[in-house]
């Protein structure tokens, strides 16, 4: 029978492909950048991979989270994500996690090993925490910035954080990572596209300061995260 990796080893090379079975990486925040993350490194035969979110799928991600369907409303999102792969690949190592990154909890979702961190977590405060945490481990990892209230995605890159513009987000976590003494070596998905307003009659009856979001844009930075950790996994072999 025919390898399910066989079109991505004629990309890559037996080695590669073997580095990438070999290799483990841990996501936090399996929402709609992380979603297509972690789908796509279980596509490229990522070997293990560690979800981490406390959150249920709800009828509102069905628009750009690839786990939110009809079917899955009301179901953890790392249980739903982990049965997702394990189609994809039953080989894999799946670990969900369902628990809410704080600095508390942080150390432990952090431990074991991993070749990358992928933070596409929401809130500041543990974003901060496990960027501060992998920069002074030394462990390797990217983060997502901004992707709600914005249309274009071929406007998403990755670069560091100190050349991101226009980005809400990424401008306090500049300021807030500088006063904890790092200022650049944390590779960022971003788009300097000026945010959108969400409609003001429906944010106003939904009463929280919700973004707007559409299908691919989350996901086009989803599959950014996706090839920079891959590509940088086959450049180390």
């Amino acid at each position: 029978m025919v390898s399910s990796f066989y079109r991505t080893e004629l990309l890559v090379g037996s080695q590669g492909l073997e580095q990438l079975r070999s290799a483990s990486v841990a996501v936090f925040g399996i929402g709609g950048v992380g979603s297509y993350t972690v789908e796509a490194l279980a596509r490229t035969g990522i070997g293990r991979i560690r979800l981490v979110d406390h959150d249920s799928i709800d009828r509102t991600n069905i628009n750009r989270q690839i786990h939110a369907l009809e079917g899955t409303i009301g179901q953890s999102k790392v249980k739903a994500m982990a049965r997702r792969l394990k189609e994809i690949n039953p080989h894999i190592e799946v670990e969900p996690i369902q628990e809410f990154y704080t600095p508390e909890t942080g150390a432990a979702l952090i431990a074991g090993e991993f070749c990358w961190l992928v933070d596409v977590m929401d809130t500041v405060t543990a974003k901060l925490d496990i960027i501060t945490r992998a920069m002074t481990l030394k462990l390797q990892i990217i983060s997502a910035m901004g992707a709600g209230n914005k249309l274009d995605a071929s406007q998403l890159r990755v670069s560091d954080l100190s050349k991101t513009s226009n980005c809400p987000l990424a401008r306090i976590m500049r300021k807030e990572l500088g006063k904890r003494g790092i200022r650049r070596g944390l590779p960022v998905v971003w788009s300097p596209e000026t945010p959108l307003r969400p409609n003001e009659v429906l944010t106003h009856a939904s009463r929280r300061q919700l973004p707007g979001s559409i299908s691919y844009v989350p996901a086009v930075a989803g599959l950014l995260i996706a090839s920079h950790i891959v590509n940088a996994i086959l450049k180390q072999s």
